[in-house]
């Protein structure tokens, strides 16, 4: 078992909201071994369960909420959102954003390299959490998310937000068919991507990107964490990164926004 202190990131604008407890975790401060190592908090890993159990019930405690309290979607890449005001007593619904108005319950999204987006209207007690890869949030699943909180009483002009880890634009290398993609809907998104030192290949700035949709959306208050999941290795699990590796898996970050 690590035994690094379990310290995560927190977003300034988020902390000033004494309503909710949040945290964005990387792989420090776990029980898991190896390319796990060592806070790795996926089941879909082939990390020992038991180790996952561990770490999450090690966020859970971080958090302020009861171990069975914490949840988490089935992530498919979708624009899909789903309201919930308890644990789940089944599978995990397959979405990539949760809303919740009940009290010490812990929405967490599971990333490596995605970005994790939390919110949270505190006048009216209501949070979110989305999994925003380039998927989810190319096809709605920020708006998604907004539109539900907003079904449960939020107001947009209430709404903070905080855009946690994930992959950097300077290590985001993607294909012409990848930018074609965002051209087609929108000719504007340009403006998201560089030209990469390969030829034919562009640098997407999904951070910038999610920002813009939250902005569209009519959000105003809105954090960045400015981590880059694939280049800090001792700090974060990066699926990229294990590809440029060569690795059999990954581990999986986990960020989580509770009402306290």
């Amino acid at each position: 078992m690590s035994d690094e202190i379990l310290s995560p990131a927190l977003s300034s604008l988020l902390s000033n909201e004494s309503l909710i407890s949040h945290g964005f975790f990387g792989r420090k401060g776990g029980a898991s071994s190896g390319i796990y190592s060592s806070l790795n908090c996926g089941y879909g890993s082939n990390d020992e369960p038991l180790n996952v159990a561990l770490n999450r019930a090690k966020v859970a405690a971080n958090i302020g909420v009861a171990d069975g309290q914490l949840v988490n979607p089935y992530q498919i890449h979708s624009a899909l959102a789903q309201y919930i005001d308890e644990p789940f007593t089944s599978d995990s619904p397959k979405v990539d954003a949760l809303v919740t108005k009940t009290n010490g319950l812990a929405l967490a999204i599971l990333t490596a390299d995605c970005a994790p987006i939390l919110f949270v209207d505190s006048a009216e007690g209501v949070i979110g959490a989305a999994h925003a890869g380039w998927q989810g949030a190319l096809n709605g699943v920020i708006e998604a998310t907004i539109d539900l909180m907003v079904k449960h009483g939020a107001h947009i002009e209430n709404v903070k937000t905080a855009i946690g880890p994930c992959i950097a634009q300077s290590s985001y290398e993607v294909g012409a068919e990848y930018r074609n993609r965002f051209l087609d809907v929108d000719c504007d998104n340009a403006r998201f991507f560089e030209n990469a030192p390969s030829p034919n290949k562009y640098l997407f700035d999904l951070k910038a990107y999610c920002a813009m949709r939250l902005t569209n959306a009519g959000i105003s208050q809105i954090d960045f964490l400015p981590h880059d999941t694939c280049a800090m290795e001792k700090d974060y699990f990066s699926n990229r990164r294990r590809t440029i590796l060569g690795e059999a898996d990954y581990g999986r970050n986990i960020s989580v926004i509770a009402i306290m």
